[in-house]
């Protein structure tokens, strides 16, 4: 598997003889470039400009932008709503967000969206067990590095992949990704420009990788 970071919360998640998946791709005004990609699946977290980009996408045929169940192209996704408990349409949150756990039989990803606030057990239960989380990290509408910490800690996942965060480029104001690596105790991180990534070489203990949004 290959999951490749393009900024924000934009990924494409890709296997062979399985549907490639993008998610969140974005709109202009951030300040990163959106490729001109190719999928079979979009995900949307939530309607707003920096995350529902899907005509930027070529190709796809099926969108996902809310809860359900859906098996299509070999992949199993299952869409779990959040709602902000502090939604003001004035400030322009989101009222829903939408958490998006993709099962490729051999691995399991969870993308978080701008999950914004640390989920209570029944929810971490009907997320089940999750190999590699993408999860917002920068705060403003989603996790701050403390929260984004604590939501790793009850997932356990093996692999952690920041995404909504203070880049070179971003030109919305979010924490940087130090506060993050802090919180979670990592003196080291390994970084890629894409992680390739199957059941054997998950790591036993929860490891950071970050991943390089220039292509």
């Amino acid at each position: 598997m290959d999951i490749t970071w393009y900024g924000h919360n934009c990924f494409r998640i890709m296997e062979r003889g399985r549907a490639t998946i993008v998610t969140d791709p974005f709109g202009e005004g951030l300040g990163y470039e959106m490729p001109r990609l190719r999928a079979d699946i979009v995900t949307v977290s939530h309607n707003a400009p920096d995350y529902n980009n899907v005509a930027s996408v070529k190709s796809y045929q099926h969108v996902l932008q809310g809860p359900g169940e859906y098996e299509i192209g070999g992949v199993f996704i299952i869409g779990v709503a959040t709602f902000n408990p502090n939604f003001d349409p004035e400030l322009g949150l989101p009222a829903q967000n939408v958490v998006y756990v993709m099962d490729y039989d051999s691995l399991t990803i969870a993308h978080l969206g701008c999950l914004d606030h640390v989920p209570n057990q029944s929810m971490i239960d009907a997320l089940g067990p999750i190999d590699i989380v993408l999860v917002p990290v920068g705060g403003g509408n989603s996790l701050s590095s403390s929260q984004a910490a604590e939501v790793v800690s009850l997932l356990e996942p093996s692999i952690v992949i920041p995404m909504h965060f203070k880049t070179d480029v971003l030109r919305v104001e979010l924490d940087p990704l130090d506060r993050f690596l802090k919180e979670m105790g990592s003196n080291t991180i390994q970084e890629e420009p894409v992680l390739r990534a199957t059941s054997a070489t998950l790591p036993e203990q929860t490891q950071v990788v970050l991943l390089d949004y220039r292509h």
